[in-house]
């Protein structure tokens, strides 16, 4: 793109509410994954002041306490203080699950891995562009970045007062298509109702969560970022008692902040049958393949699947114009069974989606579901293949 644009991208603390919710959700399905492999799971958390409500439909030979792993979560992001206004060890849990629906099942589990049907319809998008080195936009992950500093900041020195709720947006200036310079830097951090803590709050945001992220981007400060922290000046009320949390409702945090396209299915308690999350993975893996192929600068890839149909719909590449070679050549490339099988019970054995000691869905749910290198479907073993 020609010209002189700003793009802005925004992340949120594991302790947001959405996130919260997401990172609850995740939880529960990684233990009943762990005793059971096949589970089908589709569960949305709730979080309001003082409860959580989990729901959805739970198909599984696994015996979980989903009561005590929603606590014990909520306690592991920091919600240990009364104080907070929301506080794991008495937080009343909800519970209204019933199996999923035998409708579905009939066309998902099958004889073989091979037969195996998606579990919904639905388009799901991957991308990838070569301006970070993961492969991911700068924008989304220099906001992740800000949430992750933030969080290990607030584990590090409790003293500063610094609680789990926090929000970071990151705004750059892009020149003919390519990052130029940070322009403004938002931070939105939760804090103790103390006033050497409100007074300090944002000199401690901005030296010490900010600018050490700010600097690992050397030639994108010009001097001249505007830093906003905490623009109405306080932040006390936050979390499930200052808003309610939902799982699902921060998916473009969870992708490319915006960037790229977006099939608008959530990921957090889902498990990997559902193409929602596993195609949305392999997608992300392949249009990552592709740009550290050479094959392309940027890389957007749509699958999309029919319920109960193992083979994709469709497959769509778009590089852009950035392409080393047309994008139907890609996209003949990604339909080639010898080099990628796109069946959801393929993807699942390829990415290992239901391997406990590979996947932890858990993390996923903290700073988006892509750019981490521990993530199986970050992996680059595809790209010579490609070429």
């Amino acid at each position: 793109m020609a010209g002189t644009y700003l793009f802005t991208s925004e992340s949120v603390t594991e302790g947001h509410p959405d996130k919260l919710a997401d990172q609850i959700s995740d939880a529960v399905l990684d233990a009943l994954i762990k005793q059971d492999p096949a589970a089908r799971v589709a569960l949305e958390t709730l979080l309001t002041r003082g409860l959580a409500v989990v729901a959805g439909e739970l198909t599984t030979t696994a015996y979980v306490e989903i009561a005590d792993v929603v606590r014990e979560t909520i306690n592991n992001v920091g919600y240990t203080k009364t104080e907070y206004g929301f506080e794991g060890d008495t937080t009343g849990v909800m519970l209204a699950i019933q199996k999923q629906s035998t409708d579905i099942n009939q066309g998902v589990d099958r004889d073989s891995v091979e037969s195996q049907g998606a579990g919904d319809q639905g388009m799901m998008f991957g991308f990838a562009c070569d301006e970070t080195a993961e492969l991911m936009p700068l924008p989304i992950m220099v906001a992740h970045r800000l949430t992750r500093a933030y969080s290990d900041l607030r584990r590090a020195e409790p003293e500063l007062g610094l609680r789990p709720d926090g929000k970071s947006q990151v705004t750059v200036a892009y020149v003919n298509g390519r990052p130029d310079h940070f322009d403004t830097i938002v931070m939105a951090a939760q804090h103790d109702d103390r006033p050497e803590v409100v007074n300090s709050i944002k000199d401690i945001v901005i030296e010490q969560i900010v600018r050490p992220v700010v600097a690992q981007f050397p030639g994108l400060d010009n001097g001249n970022i505007r830093f906003h922290v905490n623009p109405t000046g306080r932040f006390v009320i936050g979390g499930p008692q200052g808003d309610t949390g939902v799982t699902g409702r921060k998916i473009i945090v969870d992708t490319y902040g915006g960037y790229a396209r977006h099939g608008g299915g959530a990921f957090s308690g889902k498990d990997p049958s559902k193409v929602d999350r596993s195609a949305a993975y392999v997608a992300r893996y392949l249009a990552k393949n592709v740009v550290k192929a050479g094959l392309a600068r940027k890389c957007e890839i749509q699958l999309a699947y029919a319920i109960g149909v193992p083979e994709p719909v469709s497959i769509y590449v778009d590089t852009f114009g950035t392409g080393a070679v047309p994008d139907a050549t890609i996209a003949a490339r990604l339909q080639d069974k010898t080099v990628i099988d796109l069946r959801p019970g393929l993807i699942i054995k390829k990415l290992g989606l239901v391997d406990a000691q590979r996947v932890r869905y858990t993390e996923t749910a903290k700073n988006g579901h892509f750019g981490n290198p521990a993530f199986p479907w970050e992996a680059v073993d595809l790209a010579p293949k490609l070429i």
